[in-house]
Formats: structure tokens, sequence, C-alpha cells
């Protein structure tokens, strides 16, 4: 489930940064006009976030904490872990110059939890360089933040309880459908639905996290839990299904946000297509995602 879109690779000179990412080096520069990041040119070199990133020496990162494979906080270790959290450590190798290994040796990350209504007012607000968090690219955020060419490619699904008696879309007419507070998935269903000509009309109600929306699920306060299909692996169990799986729909391509014009965003950009281009990904997504990828 990749389909991984790309853009074309930016060979941007000018910050010298270099960094191992495995047997493979990676450089990012900014200032180039022709950034494909959304409008991610250098600022002027007073505002420079990546001078503000090496005077702190750490890179501020925006992450999940519930979604296994991406971003997930081990409650016996304490530490975050995931392809997010791995991909949030060569973006601060390439900015601060050393290797993969070092940046995770050194903890060159600071990660703070992010949900779906809090990314966004981070990132403008200069509390965090970058958000790696299953970050849907959709062209309305693409006017208020820079994406990276998407790293990864999920879809939309719907999860019930197996002893709830819904087997198909047609059965949600009057169910109530919890989402996140701020995702696109709302939007996704109904979308599908006048598509597919589902003669359903749900009611949706929101949570301020994934968590909460299990929750509610599991208590019966609302009849189905929907998601990227990468979150609902987190909470699925053989109490819970999703409804007719064969209907893809909603395709959610997750990039690296940073701030709208930062000259970190080439930086981010370049990261991204060469750790596509090497192999780096996909073996994430294989020690990660496994049998879901």
């Amino acid at each position: 489930m990749k389909n991984i879109s790309r853009r074309n690779f930016l060979q941007v000179c000018g910050l010298g940064i270099v960094a191992a990412a495995g047997a493979s080096a990676l450089s990012g520069c900014g200032g180039d006009s022709g950034s494909t990041t959304g409008g991610g040119s250098s600022t002027a070199s007073g505002d420079s976030k990546i001078q503000t990133i090496k005077d702190r020496g750490k890179l501020n990162c925006g992450v999940k904490a519930d979604v296994l494979g991406y971003g997930y906080l081990n409650t016996e270790t304490n530490e975050y872990e995931g392809l997010e959290i791995d991909l949030c450590y060569q973006v601060a190798a390439a900015v601060l110059g050393v290797s993969y290994d070092e940046a995770k040796e050194q903890k060159l990350c600071e990660f703070t939890t992010v949900t779906p209504k809090t990314r966004g007012p981070l990132i403008d607000n200069d509390s965090l360089d970058i958000v790696c968090a299953t970050y849907t690219i959709t062209p309305e955020r693409e006017e208020d933040w820079d994406f990276s060419t998407s790293y990864r490619t999920d879809s939309v699904g719907i999860m019930v309880m197996k002893s709830s008696g819904i087997a198909e879309m047609a059965d949600f007419d009057g169910k109530i459908i919890g989402v996140s507070q701020g995702s696109t998935t709302k939007d996704a269903i109904l979308t599908m639905f006048e598509e597919k000509e589902i003669g359903a009309t749900p009611e949706f109600k929101e949570y301020p996290d994934y968590p909460s929306i299990n929750s509610a699920l599991e208590s019966g306060n609302i009849d189905a839990f929907a998601m990227d299909r990468s979150t609902l692996n987190t909470y699925m169990n053989d109490q819970k299904e999703l409804v007719q799986p064969d209907i893809e729909f909603g395709t959610q391509d997750y990039g690296i946000a940073t701030k709208k014009g930062s000259d970190l965003s080439d930086v981010v950009e370049n990261t991204v297509i060469e750790l596509l281009d090497n192999g780096w990904m996909d073996e994430e997504i294989s020690t990660w995602l496994g049998a879901s990828a």
C-alpha cells in the first residue's frame, strides 16, 4: 500500500550539511526558488530555522504517541519508537551534520506528542521545527505549511465491534462514528458514501485523541471508530473488525510538515527523497509495519 508519489530531487547548494544515512550520504540546502515543498524557499539569514536548530543542538519534532509502527510512546521504556521517530532522526542528522546513528545515540530529537488539532499551531508558533505524525498532505494544508514528498500512503477504515451487527456500509444509517478532531476522516467517509451511492446518513462525534475514540467504541457510546487504517491497527483485537475492508477510500499521503517558507523545508524534502531512493524507507516500512505494509 505504498504508492508513494515523488517530486524531482532537489540538488541545492550552500548550507554544507552532509550526514550519513546508512551507506548513503544525505545533503540538504535551502534557498532554491524552484523548491517543490510548497513554497519552502529560504527565509532571511536572521530568520534561519536551520541556524536556530544548530544553536539549540536539537530538532524539535511533533509526533504521535499512540500509533503503533509510526509514532508510539512505549510505556515500558518511556521512549518513542516507530518509522516516523526514525525519520525524525534522519532529518536531525541532515541538519546537524552527524550520522543517523549518532543522531539516535545522542538523542538529537526532542519529541512532543501532537494531535490533529495541535500540530499546525505548534509549527506556526515555532514550538516545533517539524511535524512527522501521519500528517496527511492536502491542498488546503499546503497553503499554510510546507510538506515534503509523501513517504507513506494509507487509506481510511471504519472499525466496529464484531457484536455490533454492522456488516456493510449501508448499516451505518443513523449510527454514530467517532473521528479525531481536526482530521479529514469525516469528509472522506461522506465522499465515499456519495460516490458509491450508499444510502446511509451517519452521525459523527469528534474526540481529542485516539484512545478516547477507542474507549467510546468499547463502552458502546459510539458505533464505530474511523481513521487511517494504520492507526486502527493499533486498536484492533479479536473483538473488532473493519467494515467492508475491500472498499479502499480516503487515500492519505503522509508528509513531513515545516513552517511555510522555512529554509528547513528543502533539507527535509531532500532527506525524504534520498531515503525513498536508497531503500531506507522500504526497510523501515518492513521493520515497523510488517504484513500491513
